[in-house]
Order: C-alpha cells, then structure tokens, then sequence
C-alpha cells in the first residue's frame, strides 16, 4: 500500500489550520500536494472551533496546527494521525506527553518568528515611550494635544528571557543606546553584545530597567504579579509579546491605575480574541493582535519549516 493511501484506499490528510495560510494558501503548501497528500482548511483564515477541527481530522495523517488547544482526550480520536508540525516554537495549547503516548510526533519551527517578534517588541517599545497610538487618536478626532514622551537612548531594557528572540532585542536596543539587563534560566555566557549588557537575576532585572520585556516560556504562575511589580521602579513599563500566562492582568491593570505602572504593551492574550476588558481598553495599554510572528517573511521561514517537518516526520523527502 501506498505510504499516501489510507487503509481503506483513499488519499491521505493533511489539515492545515494557522490563519497566517489557511485563507489565501502558501506556496509551501503545495508540497505537500506534490507529495500526494490532500490538504484540508477546517476554517480558512479563521482559529476553527472543536466541532469544524474534529471534523476535519477525521483520517488525517497529519496536521499543521495554529494556536487550537489540544488535549490528550480530544487527540485520542484520531487514530491515524501521526505529526503536528506548529508553524513557530509554541506547544503551550498541545499535551505533548498525551500526544507522544499516542504515537503521535510534536514538531516546531524554533527561530522561524525571531526576527519578527524582536522587532514588534521594538516598535511596541517606542510606540509606548512617544505615545504615538495616543497622539493617532487624538489627531483623528480633531484634537492638536500634545503629551511629552521618553527618549529611549541612556534608559534600561530589562530582559526577562534572553533566548534567540531577546538576543535580537537586546541588540536592537544596544543600537538605540540602551544599557541592557538579561535574566534567563539558561544563560548564554558568551553572548556580551556590548559593555551596555549586562546578565543578572530575576529581581535585579525587575529592579533596574525602566522598561521590563517578556521572552520567556510559560511558568507554574505569572512571572508580573503585584509582587514582582512592587519591585519595579516607579512609572516602568512591561512589554509581553511572549505568552500571557506570564501576566497577572489584574495586577496589572490596579498598578496601571496606581501609576505603579506607566505601560503595557502586549501582543498575547488569553483568551484569544480578548474581546473588550478593562485592561485592553485602558489608555496606557498598547494592545496589538497576536502579531509578533505576522510578517511576511517570519510566514514564509515558517511555513516552509513546518512543511519540512511534517513531510520528513511521515517519511516523505522532496
């Protein structure tokens, strides 16, 4: 039998979920046409809900998983479903242990969305400092106000995560004339980008910068709560364009009121969409999408990987 027929001879499956491709397609998706495999949309340019996903897993062999929540329970009904292969590094939504446990391979993209990510969280960084989404809508709605902003040159980054994306960040910011101050579980001691950098522990970091940025993986509780932000200077802001169970929203937005605070900007949400909260809708909350990764050339660098591991992982080179 064909290692692209099903058991009862039709072509095998592949569903294909991230909304970055599945409405308009990629042209990395067609290798795995080429590669004789059909590929399903559950909910083309949409997150599908449970019912259109299991629908749409029904005999596929293989899945190009977006941001769904996967539990052991809800894989436990696909039975020939073999590979997830993520278009970017988070598995926080998938049991990885269930799906293992069922034969059943969890591939990433890791670096894929690096670039991306890094620079969204520059751009969130002055966008915060100069007010440039306050000023937007003042101007728009027929307002000549005015609110002085913060230079970022001479102020202190402070990185929590210093991975492959906060490197890029911590870089960038040396660029603007930051001083830098990284904590990571794992720290790389050879990265010195600068005599601005510096690597510290978790509190030195909250104690230090002027604006704290999150690059971390998840945590047993929120890495930002009223604790950790009764640490931080006076007026600092926070960046998250990592996870938002790194965040205790509400913390946040009584530190926010306090002026403890003077800003989020935060590309991560949870739930995804966030719909209308207090947090979201606060004047010193810059809220962005989801879209770290959502660049044209983070899309390509991670479709194309994913592809690759999925086609490789169900025994298929091209």
């Amino acid at each position: 039998m064909s290692p692209n027929v099903t058991h009862d001879g039709g072509p095998r499956r592949i569903a294909v979920t991230p909304r970055s491709i599945s409405a308009e397609g990629h042209p990395a998706l067609r290798q795995l046409e080429k590669a004789g495999y059909d590929v399903v949309y559950p909910a083309p340019g949409a997150v599908p809900d449970e019912n259109q996903l299991r629908n749409a897993l029904q005999g596929c062999v293989g899945y190009i998983a977006g941001t769904e929540r996967l539990t052991g329970s809800f894989l436990s009904g696909f039975p020939e479903l073999k590979a997830i292969s993520r278009n970017g590094v988070g598995v926080d939504s998938i049991d990885v242990e269930a799906a293992k446990l069922q034969g059943i391979s969890v591939l990433t993209a890791p670096g894929a969305n690096s670039q991306g990510v890094a620079e969204l969280t520059i751009a969130l960084l002055l966008s915060a400092m100069r007010g440039i989404p306050w000023h937007d809508v003042q101007l728009k709605a027929g307002t000549w106000a005015r609110r002085a902003g913060r230079e970022v040159s001479g102020q202190t980054l402070g990185l929590l995560g210093c991975g492959q994306i906060g490197r890029r960040v911590a870089t960038m910011a040396l660029g603007l004339g930051m001083e830098v101050i990284a904590f990571d579980a794992y720290p790389m001691d050879s990265f010195r980008p600068s005599d601005d950098f510096t690597w510290g522990s978790l509190e030195e970091v909250l104690r230090s910068a002027d604006v704290v940025s999150l690059h971390m993986p998840p945590s047993a509780e929120p890495v930002i709560r009223a604790g950790t932000i009764r640490l931080m200077k006076p007026g600092a802001g926070i960046i998250n364009t990592a996870r938002a169970s790194l965040v205790d929203d509400g913390s946040v937005l009584a530190a926010l009121e306090s002026g403890q605070l003077g800003f989020l900007a935060t590309d991560v949400f949870d739930p995804e969409p966030p719909g209308r909260t207090p947090l979201v809708e606060h004047p010193n909350v810059i809220a962005t999408p989801h879209i770290g990764g959502y660049t044209g050339e983070s899309v390509d660098r991670a479709t194309w990987a994913a592809v690759d591991n999925l086609l490789q992982a169900l025994g298929n080179q091209h």
